[in-house]
């Protein structure tokens, strides 16, 4: 899904796009079409997407890019903190835009590789309680759950689980 969906989506692309160009010319380097191209791509969407993905999408956007430039672009990326790594244990990392997005936690589809952000202050309360219990000031967490997400369970027959009544 993109980003730019709104005009206030589109700015914070836009905002996002000019401060990489800031920090390609802050740290003398070159603002290459494909360095800018690669950049518009990642920061230009809310999914979490991978070198290879990446490069996938500047194909189909009719662009080319190497996977030696796109690596290297994305590290630079995360450098300039425009860019957060995920790395979710699948054997390679994905790159999802940092615009000031608060601490989040992610459901991993094992199936079909769809990543869901999700948000639960309980969580957050938790983690904290936990640490406190054990003499320990937490300073940071990261949880990722594996399993099959709702269309891809719906696609291979397993039935969804059932939810205790509250009646």
């Amino acid at each position: 899904m993109a980003v730019g969906g709104d005009e206030a989506g589109a700015a914070a692309v836009a905002a996002d796009e000019a401060a990489f160009r800031a920090y390609l010319r802050d740290h003398n380097l070159p603002a290459t079409a494909q360095r800018l191209a690669i950049a518009a791509v990642v920061l230009g969407t809310d999914r979490h997407l991978s070198a290879e993905e990446v490069a996938a999408e500047l194909r189909a956007r009719g662009q080319q890019a190497g996977t030696a430039t796109v690596y290297r672009t994305l590290e630079v990326l995360r450098r300039s903190g425009l860019v957060v790594e995920r790395d979710f244990g699948e054997g390679f990392k994905r790159f999802e835009a940092a615009r000031g997005v608060p601490h989040h936690e992610h459901l991993l589809c094992t199936a079909c590789g769809r990543v869901t952000e999700f948000r639960d202050e309980r969580l957050e309360r938790m983690t904290t309680l936990l640490a406190d219990a054990h003499g320990f000031v937490r300073q940071r967490h990261r949880l990722v759950i594996h399993g099959l997400c709702r269309d891809c369970r719906a696609g291979a027959g397993a039935p969804a689980p059932r939810r205790p009544s509250l009646s």
